[in-house]
């Protein structure tokens, strides 16, 4: 372990992730399936997008954010997975202190920009099915742009405020990571210094971030549901549900797999359950998001076979 005074006071200058496995003849098969993962991941969230752009039939707001989501997706895995697949090349699993925060930043501008663009997708749902004469001027271009640009701006200040609140606290002893790649749950476990500031931050910012967004899809989806089941064809209902219901999955894998996260900050013994989590929430759900909101949806299965076939 490397040593060095620093003026926060922080003398550990590098980490040592120790990553999925330790065992050494698992590693390259490790490698091989987070390899194919992220190829599967960042082609079919690619396709996605590129069906959105070409196909007209899409320009619609709900395929805007969908878009979006995409671009998150690709943004997300590629935080994480690569600098991961290079350690398992290399066997070396030291990252510096710089490049572990700077993950850190990233990894959190993302995911706290798909909890703003989910609940900006599932009021985008409520507009469309409980509102629909108001429909066009309520989603208009401008208001998706400025919903966008207002998620962004949410999620970088949460995103730098962790990074300048965990660039406070004193790393003096132990740097292994049980984990393949930073965070903050198992950066406030090697701090030397108190962390309860920045897990009280942790918490309040987790309010904001995740509660109140929970709380508005979960609204929106309430006058959603009212609204459906008043519609008297079955063919009508069916196909509201079907692009609700996709939705609502992203949602549930999203949020459960954040909550069981960061809710249990003081648990001992967890960082093996923490990875299965870390492996859902950034390699599992953005590879299945391409295939959820493409398995019922014709519009975007008939995009994909046109941008596939080059039609």
């Amino acid at each position: 372990m490397e040593l060095e005074s620093g003026s926060n006071g922080t003398d550990v200058t590098e980490f040592i992730l120790v990553g999925l496995v330790e065992i050494p003849g698992l590693q390259p098969v490790v490698f091989v399936l987070f390899l194919l993962a992220y190829l599967v991941t960042v082609g079919g969230n690619l396709s996605i997008l590129a069906a959105i752009l070409v196909e007209p039939k899409l320009h619609t707001p709900m395929y805007f954010f969908l878009g979006n989501l995409s671009v998150l997706d690709v943004g997300c895995i590629s935080v994480t997975v690569p600098s991961m697949l290079g350690r398992l090349l290399s066997h070396k699993h030291t990252v510096p202190y710089g490049a572990c925060l700077s993950q850190l930043f990233f990894f959190h501008l993302l995911a706290g920009m798909d909890c703003f663009l989910l609940t900006a997708m599932a009021y985008d749902r409520f507009l469309a099915i409980c509102r629909p004469l108001t429909y066009s001027t309520r989603m208009s271009q401008t208001v998706q742009r400025i919903l966008v640009a207002v998620s962004w701006a949410c999620a970088f200040t949460n995103a730098l405020t962790h990074t300048v609140a965990i660039s406070t606290l004193n790393f003096c002893g132990p740097n292994v990571i049980n984990h393949f790649y930073c965070d903050l749950p198992q950066l406030f476990q090697l701090s030397c210094s108190s962390t309860q500031l920045n897990e009280l931050l942790l918490f309040s910012l987790g309010i904001l971030m995740a509660g109140a967004p929970v709380i508005l899809i979960v609204t929106s989806y309430i006058h959603v549901a009212a609204a459906v089941l008043r519609i008297h064809s079955a063919k009508g209902r069916k196909k509201a549900f079907s692009t609700c219901g996709s939705h609502l999955t992203v949602v549930g894998i999203f949020y459960g797999t954040g909550i069981f996260s960061y809710m249990r900050l003081r648990s001992a013994g967890a960082s093996d359950k923490d990875k299965g989590i870390g492996v859902l929430n950034t390699v599992i759900s953005p590879m299945l998001n391409p295939l959820i909101y493409s398995l019922r949806n014709p519009d975007v299965q008939g995009a994909l076979r046109r941008v596939l076939t080059g039609k």
